[in-house]
């Protein structure tokens, strides 16, 4: 790679920005990301990036308000150091799911995030499975949007299941398109769960919509969070004949007692999720299993470095 890139990270995921920068050859940039005695962040570039072109690798995960603002400023520090263009590479994208107005007075915090990123002088964006498609547009600069889709598929291929008697389960009517690309890579059949959401982090299932008895499900979803939906889904299935339930999830939030629930809920084989998020230790050996999405995200950056097509990157229909 050329001597005109640089890359750095914040805190929230340092592992997958080594892994980017192995992937790219490249070594990463040396930067200062501690805090002040009173819990102010503090950032210093310990090296030259003036005229380069800069990725700054920091997804928005838990703790989300500290990730987010070393992220922003990261952007500040080297916008003030002369880079010749900045992205902020965003494996997981936080408040994607306050994307619209869905109740009288709440923010559309997703689109706060934009305008603050921007603000803070980032040039362009590079993300992966966006909770909702539409906060690309919420951007006045550039969006990337990659999908994990054909690492997450590649993994459940080696593991031969046959065919007629595996299904793909969509979360709900939204996720039905990705849904049905995973069925097409899986050469599955496809079912749909019916669901009726009761507050932000509940959910009630309703009807399974698709043929499941004596079946194997994958259940597709961009993020686990506290589990429960999931769960809920998998015991359903259950009741209807699924003899046993895989997850591929592409962001493992697993907040609150999420990784004990998963492991406590016996018709959940096994749930996998790419380190867009990094790992906690007590999750470990615990039914979750972890695809790297590194070389994804480093052929986004060398394409976008040369000035080279990324729309490759973006297609999660290929066989």
């Amino acid at each position: 790679m050329n001597n005109d890139l640089a890359i750095f990270c914040g805190n929230a995921n340092p592992q997958l920005a080594k892994k980017i920068c192995d992937g790219l050859n490249v070594s990463k940039t040396e930067v200062l990301v501690g805090r002040f005695s009173e819990g102010e962040i503090q950032v210093q570039i310990k090296e030259n990036i003036r005229g380069k072109d800069v990725y700054i690798i920091q997804p928005t995960c838990p703790p989300v308000n500290d990730n987010l603002m070393e992220l922003l400023i990261l952007i500040d520090a080297a916008r003030r150091a002369s880079a010749d263009r900045i992205t902020a590479v965003l494996p997981y994208y936080g408040y994607a799911r306050q994307d619209r107005k869905d109740q009288p007075r709440v923010p559309i915090t997703a689109k706060l995030v934009a305008n603050l990123l921007a603000a803070a002088g980032t040039d362009r964006v590079l993300t992966m499975d966006l909770h909702a498609s539409q906060i690309q547009g919420f951007f006045d600069i550039p969006v990337d949007h990659l999908y994990a889709i054909n690492q997450l598929c590649d993994y459940f291929l080696q593991k031969k299941f046959k065919s007629k008697n595996l299904v793909v389960v969509a979360p709900d009517v939204g996720g039905l398109k990705m849904a049905r690309a995973y069925a097409r890579r899986l050469s599955a059949e496809l079912a749909i769960v019916d669901k009726r959401r009761s507050s932000p982090e509940k959910t009630e299932v309703m009807h399974i919509l698709g043929s499941v008895q004596s079946k194997t499900a994958v259940m597709v979803d961009d993020i686990v969070a506290t589990g429960g939906s999931m769960i809920d889904a998998a015991e359903a299935l259950s009741k209807k004949g699924v003899t046993s339930v895989y997850a591929a999830i592409t962001h493992g939030v697993l907040s609150g007692n999420a990784i004990q629930r998963i492991h406590n809920c016996n018709i959940i084989k096994e749930v996998v999720i790419t380190d867009s998020i990094p790992l906690k230790e007590s999750a470990k050996n615990k039914k979750i299993e972890v695809v790297t999405v590194a070389p994804l995200l480093a052929q986004a950056i060398e394409r976008i470095h040369k000035g080279e097509s990324v729309s490759c990157l973006f297609d999660y229909t290929r066989n």
